[in-house]
């Protein structure tokens, strides 16, 4: 699952390149990787065997600069193509937010694509999601060898659903990002129908922005990018009209996979567990442990940052919706969670400013384990 900060309007997206073994997966990626301009791309990493070069993943996270007035991180994944490796296919498929399946074009390889494919569906139906309502592109690899199919026979046997489809030779990089593009959009467009990412917010005297296309294209140019939009936070109003569920039964909450939160400069190396900490998930320990971490050190405003992203984090494990939403299911304090927003815009921060918002994390703390959440697994 995405994680979102609204105080930043940025979200992390995680991507996964699925496929049989030896399909083009890890060479797809590699191209990515070598398109993107260095600055914003991290480390790419991989493991590779005798029989697959991918035994566990690879992973990239590229930058890209906005969508919209949000700006994105993508988290690129492949997956090892061999059937015996089913279980590593599922850990990696956990938490993604859309796929792209990278098909062998080889006429010998159809078996193994049919194969690969129908356990892509089978593994999401695992985790609760249906295939055909899930953001999926098709990518027709190995386009630049012989004895291949014609994309029609691939598109009748892999994608009767019509999702979008692109040929693709990874090994010089044609169609790569092309699909890159479109599943991207396609994740953003899920995300903002499951009011994940909120919509651009509505500018006076400004052309609109340009789209994902010119955004992604700007790695592939020694440009500066764009100036991001400064943040806002959700007014009361805002949050008082937002239509309050009649139903206290939460939906499955989503598995949150938490980014790394940065130490503040200087904090000491305690192991002690503070209060804050103590009371968090898994999931949410690292937030905390920074949280406390900025608080000791004096840095109140690391502190305060720290703790709304915990809290946004944490509040999403109620499901699907708006914050208010969200509090109402786990009966948090909706006053609270709105001077906590206001805070988090303030230039500059007290001690007692940094005391309330590790109170209101750990009051969501404790109301998340007062309902069971998360769930185990």
């Amino acid at each position: 699952m995405s994680s979102v900060n609204l105080m930043a309007r940025e979200v992390a997206a995680k991507i996964v390149f699925y496929g049989p073994g030896l399909s083009g997966k890890t060479t797809t990626l590699r191209k990515v990787y070598e398109t993107v301009r260095p600055a914003h791309r991290g480390e790419m990493m991989s493991i590779a065997t005798e029989g697959d070069r991918t035994l566990f993943f690879d992973f990239l996270p590229v930058k890209v600069e906005r969508v919209g007035d949000c700006s994105v991180r993508l988290a690129l994944y492949t997956v090892p193509g061999q059937v015996f490796y089913n279980a590593t296919r599922k850990l990696v498929l956990q938490g993604a937010d859309g796929v792209v399946f990278v098909a062998d074009s080889q006429a010998e390889a159809m078996d193994a694509n049919r194969e690969s494919l129908a356990n892509l569906e089978e593994n999401l139906l695992e985790n609760g999601i249906r295939l055909d309502r899930f953001p999926l592109v098709m990518q027709w690899n190995k386009r630049d060898l012989d004895n291949i199919l014609s994309v029609e026979e691939l598109r009748r046997e892999l994608n009767p659903r019509g999702v979008p489809d692109f040929e693709t030779a990874a090994a010089n990089g044609r169609g790569v990002m092309d699909a890159l593009k479109t599943i991207t959009r396609l994740v953003i467009k899920d995300l903002r129908a499951k009011r994940i990412v909120p919509p651009p917010r509505p500018t006076q005297g400004e052309t609109a922005p340009a789209g994902l296309e010119a955004q992604l294209s700007q790695h592939l140019h020694h440009r500066q990018p764009p100036a991001a939009t400064p943040a806002t936070s959700p007014t009361a109003a805002t949050i008082a009209a937002t239509p309050v569920p009649r139903t206290l039964t939460a939906p499955a909450p989503p598995r949150v996979e938490p980014a790394a939160v940065a130490m503040a400069p200087g904090a000491p190396g305690s192991k002690l567990l503070g209060p804050t900490s103590a009371l968090a998930p898994g999931d949410l320990f690292d937030h905390a442990r920074a949280a406390e971490a900025a608080f000791t050190a004096g840095d109140y405003t690391t502190c305060v940052t720290a703790c709304t992203d915990a809290v946004r984090r944490a509040m999403a494990f109620a499901g699907e919706g708006s914050l208010a939403q969200q509090a109402f299911l786990l009966h948090v304090d909706g006053s609270d969670l709105l001077r906590l927003q206001g805070l988090s815009t303030l230039p500059q921060l007290r001690v007692d400013d940094a005391a309330f918002a590790l109170y209101v994390l750990m009051q969501v703390f404790v109301r998340l384990n007062a309902v069971g959440l998360p769930t185990a697994g």
